[in-house]
């Protein structure tokens, strides 16, 4: 008697736990699915441009509204970002109508899971058709020494592109600073410096890591940098597993202000190490120079 008893009872119980499993299995599908779309728009959107306004000492009233615009870690690599890709966005760039043109960095990506690494000459190709008045001027990455800098470099030379490694120059109204990749121990910002004394305007620096932002004096107000991308991969609650920073989190994203100066660090357009973006977007800053 009590065994047809169980077995009735389990008779009636396993539609209900087939039900309940159909449930289960479909909602880890449904999370798979938004899990990976998610991961696919931040990843492969377009770049967010982002804006800010930032007062600088020296800059004179004439030039007041000048406007730059940053990118950093390009990345170019298969899947995600093929030269293709980057002449989208360089097409992007020139629509927002900058003055001038800053890259902090890491134009290649030798990533494990590249499914295609290009040339430096399909690489850089696309930096070409920049258009700004006052041009496009770079600093390498730690990306770019890893790969084949000189290479590199020769092809930025044929594009018409600036390149600042550990040195300053005059553009405009400003005086801008590039110092070489601090993440691979190459930056010499006393030589960044002395080379900024020599020249007239509101003072900047460009570099490929944020890292050299607490060492900059007070009368360099602003730096521009990439390196850390936001995180790549932040979790929902916020922070990231890796920023690739000496400072964790302080300077990894955004705008940054302390002691008067300030350093706004991009996301940057690619991807290092695993070709995925999560929680962080591609973005272009677009910075607006006002006089103080």
């Amino acid at each position: 008697m009590r065994d047809r008893l169980q077995a009735s009872a389990m008779a009636r119980l396993l539609p209900v736990i087939r039900r309940r499993w159909k449930l289960v299995l479909g909602a880890m599908v449904l999370g798979t699915m938004l899990l990976g779309a998610k991961v696919w728009h931040d990843t492969m959107a377009d770049p967010v441009v982002r804006t800010v306004r930032v007062q600088m000492p020296g800059l004179d009233t004439e030039a007041s509204g000048l406007t730059l615009a940053l990118i950093s870690d390009i990345h170019v690599a298969g899947p995600d970002m093929p030269p293709e890709r980057l002449s989208r966005i360089v097409e992007q760039i020139n629509a927002l109508d900058p003055d001038l043109v800053l890259v902090a960095g890491d134009f290649v990506s030798e990533k494990p899971f590249a499914t295609h690494i290009y040339s430096p000459e399909e690489i850089i190709a696309p930096l070409a058709d920049l258009r700004a008045p006052l041009g496009t001027v770079v600093v390498p990455g730690n990306h770019d020494h890893w790969f084949d800098w000189p290479a590199l470099e020769g092809e930025l030379e044929e594009a018409g592109v600036t390149i600042l490694e550990n040195e300053a120059i005059q553009v405009g109204p400003l005086a801008l600073g590039g110092v070489d990749d601090a993440y691979t121990r190459r930056e010499d910002l006393s030589l960044v410096l002395d080379a900024m004394d020599d020249l007239d305007g509101a003072r900047l620096i460009l570099s490929h890591s944020p890292d050299i932002f607490p060492q900059a004096p007070a009368d360099v107000p602003l730096v521009l940098a990439g390196h850390t991308h936001c995180g790549q991969i932040r979790y929902p609650w916020g922070g990231a597993p890796a920023t690739m920073s000496r400072y964790g989190d302080r300077f990894a994203c955004g705008v940054t202000v302390e002691g008067g100066k300030t350093v706004i660090v991009g996301a940057g357009l690619g991807t290092s190490l695993m070709p995925v973006r999560f929680n962080t977007q591609p973005e272009i800053w677009l910075v607006e120079l006002v006089a103080k």
